[in-house]
């Protein structure tokens, strides 16, 4: 158990949050021209770092707002976290 800080409600356990993937993914800009690998690649392919990702939250028991979390995957730990569309912060790799 460890807590998340919500941009803006502060510090909460981590049980009032789910977890939704990797951030800052960008919808491909012309979708019609696609191939269906290149459709597939954006559907269902993510990257699996072993160190600091940048994932999407969203704190279903609060706020039920949006935000991003930068987490190292090996530790667990919460490296910071961001409003949707501000920059990610600074950390040390």
């Amino acid at each position: 158990m460890f807590l998340i800080e919500c941009p803006w409600c502060g510090p909460r356990d981590q049980t009032e949050f789910s977890c939704h993937g990797e951030a800052h993914i960008a919808r491909p800009k012309e979708p019609d021209k696609l191939s269906d690998a290149e459709w597939a690649d954006y559907v269902f392919y993510r990257s699996n770092p072993k160190g600091l990702h940048h994932e999407r939250w969203v704190h279903d028991h609060g706020c039920r707002r949006w935000f991003n979390v930068a987490r190292d995957t090996v530790s667990d730990k919460i490296r910071g976290s961001y409003k949707v569309g501000d920059k990610p912060p600074k950390v040390a790799p």
